[in-house]
């Protein structure tokens, strides 16, 4: 995984499947995930920023092994400056859609995602199950997302610790992982207030589950463990199990299963290694119970 001199940038999901990264130079690939493979690889060198919305960092800056973003303060000002969450886009002429995800119990947040992105941003986030409510411009948009957050006290972020401390627990079915969303989905459009540019949508019940690798509670092994960051000639060896946002549910040689955030491997030179090796880098214990986890 990663010949010689191959920098990983990180992980995204392309159609329906997670995607691994990389770039050598102007030259890109990338390695294609699938559930039931042994994954192993070591970390060589020094982390290194990988530039920003395409362009190479121009001084190749060594940044945090414990940086989920992977980016010098330069690039990560550049990325800021373009992110429709910055709010620095208003005049941003595509077509955005709201919507509804759920990660697990009592976690429901609001989110826009430009329409020509589809379910992208969903299956980056982690989100398990999501239903649209509306269309429309960027500013409608931030309007409606604003609405439901005063009216309805619904976040717009869940932290990815608290998505991972119920993974293992999910409804079996797929009707009662829906409940949440689709009773908020009747709370939403009930409301008064809605601007006029934004066209509501039907609600459909999008289910992740089968996706991500979480539709089998009953024999999914809940995460132990978490990586923290990589080093220099630091592994990480297992066989994949589940996938959800950015995170690899690995079952280690030790029969555990450890959560690889693959945001961490962003900007590393990454070689071989042996899928039944043990695991060498930092990694902290999760919560053994989903209360803990989530409070």
């Amino acid at each position: 995984m990663g010949g010689d001199r191959w920098q990983c940038r990180g992980m995204r999901w392309v159609q329906g499947a997670p995607v691994l990264r990389w770039a050598r130079g102007a030259e890109l690939r990338e390695s294609r995930l699938g559930y039931g493979q042994e994954i192993g690889f070591r970390a060589v060198g020094e982390r290194r920023c990988g530039g920003a919305r395409g362009n190479v960092c121009p001084v190749g800056a060594v940044v945090s092994g414990r940086s989920t973003g992977g980016l010098c303060a330069e690039c990560a000002r550049l990325d800021r400056v373009h992110s429709v969450a910055a709010d620095t886009v208003a005049d941003d002429p595509r077509t955005y859609r709201v919507y509804l995800a759920w990660f697990g119990p009592g976690m429901v947040k609001v989110g826009i995602t430009a329409e020509e992105r589809g379910t992208a941003r969903l299956l980056e986030q982690g989100a398990v199950v999501f239903g649209w409510l509306g269309r429309g411009p960027l500013m409608a948009a931030r309007r409606t997302e604003e609405l439901l957050r005063a009216a309805l006290g619904v976040p717009d972020r869940i932290p990815y610790a608290r998505k991972r401390a119920v993974r293992a627990v999910l409804a079996d079915r797929a009707v009662d992982r829906a409940a949440e969303v689709t009773e908020l989905y009747a709370r939403a459009v009930a409301l008064t207030g809605w601007p006029e540019a934004l066209e509501p949508i039907a609600f459909e019940a999008v289910d992740h589950a089968g996706v991500f690798g979480l539709d089998r509670p009953a024999v999914l092994p809940a995460a132990s463990r978490v990586v923290r960051e990589l080093v220099d000639g630091g592994t990480v060896a297992g066989r994949l199990v589940a996938a959800a946002g950015p995170d690899l549910h690995l079952r280690t040689g030790d029969g555990r299963v450890t959560v690889v955030d693959t945001r961490l491997l962003s900007g590393w030179e990454l070689v071989a290694a042996d899928p039944r090796a043990p695991l060498t880098v930092p990694a902290e214990e999760l919560p053994s119970g989903v209360q803990d986890g989530l409070f």
